[in-house]
């Protein structure tokens, strides 16, 4: 009874909560003919951490880039729908103008600039402000507070760093946007688990201390629903189930599903089939 009631008290804190990003209705199609999101909603509050989980090819990697506005350079289109960034639709906005607005995307894979130095990685990540040099030297301390092994490999060409020091360049490098809001997509992808975890608290540090709010896409559900306080499980381009990450973390569908925990005695592999048949979301 005591976990049913704290579970409805953080959804209404997420509901009560005001919501820097929305997303609304949205269908996405490739080349005018692949429909890949079918009516995706979901809400990131200020100041929240938001999960968005799934198998690969999902529709993951598509929402991201929905808000973003990064579909056009795949021949990718929201065709339905809206995305609100504090209050204003911005599904019209170039991806330039949303960093200047304040929300950026840390792409899969880290896309480092692979023949500058670290430093240099993190400085581009200022090129859309007009700020001192006095301003863009704290800025570089702040980013080597959070990842002090990046001061170490300042001066090291990225395109042979490792890839968890690619992947914090990559999240540094967005940090000297002076972001509102992350978009973060697979920061665990290719990673020791050590440092996923690393990498992890990092974003809850940032997100507590410099009050950046996340929408991450991660494969890696029990690590996101340890860190994340929302969560949005999409399936075949649909929200099929969302809630707070305590609820979803006890919910059994998601504890046999993406969890790898199965419930009950089920098991023989005709067991399974039959309740994968069960599976049901919507």
């Amino acid at each position: 009874m005591n976990t049913q009631l704290a579970t409805k008290d953080e959804t209404a804190t997420h509901a009560a909560t005001p919501v820097t990003l929305a997303v609304n209705n949205i269908e996405v199609i490739y080349d005018h003919v692949i429909l890949v999101l079918k009516g995706v909603s979901l809400e990131v509050p200020q100041g929240g951490i938001v999960a968005l989980l799934g198998a690969n090819g999902a529709g993951k990697t598509t929402t991201l880039k929905a808000i973003s506005n990064l579909l056009g350079a795949e021949r990718g289109d929201v065709t339905k729908g809206t995305i609100e960034l504090e209050g204003e639709e911005v599904q019209a906005l170039s991806p330039n103008d949303l960093v200047k607005r304040g929300c950026i995307q840390v792409m899969e894979g880290r896309h480092c600039f692979e023949h500058l130095t670290i430093e240099e990685n993190l400085l581009t990540g200022a090129y859309t402000r007009k700020v001192s040099n006095t301003d863009m030297r704290r800025d570089l301390e702040m980013v080597y507070e959070y990842f002090p092994r990046l001061k170490e490999r300042r001066r090291s060409q990225a395109g042979y760093t490792s890839g968890g020091e690619q992947q914090m360049c990559a999240i540094g490098r967005a940090l000297m946007s002076k972001p509102n809001v992350i978009l973060l997509d697979e920061p665990s992808m290719g990673l020791a688990p050590q440092l996923v975890e690393q990498i992890f608290e990092t974003v809850r540090d940032l997100n507590q201390k410099e009050g950046v709010t996340f929408l991450l896409a991660e494969q890696n559900t029990n690590v996101a629903l340890r860190y994340a306080t929302y969560g949005y499980i999409l399936e075949n381009g649909r929200v099929v189930l969302d809630g707070d990450a305590a609820s979803l973390r006890e919910n059994e569908d998601v504890k046999e599903f993406y969890l790898g925990v199965a419930g009950g005695d089920r098991k023989s592999f005709k067991d399974v089939k039959h309740y994968k048949r069960r599976k049901r979301w919507l």
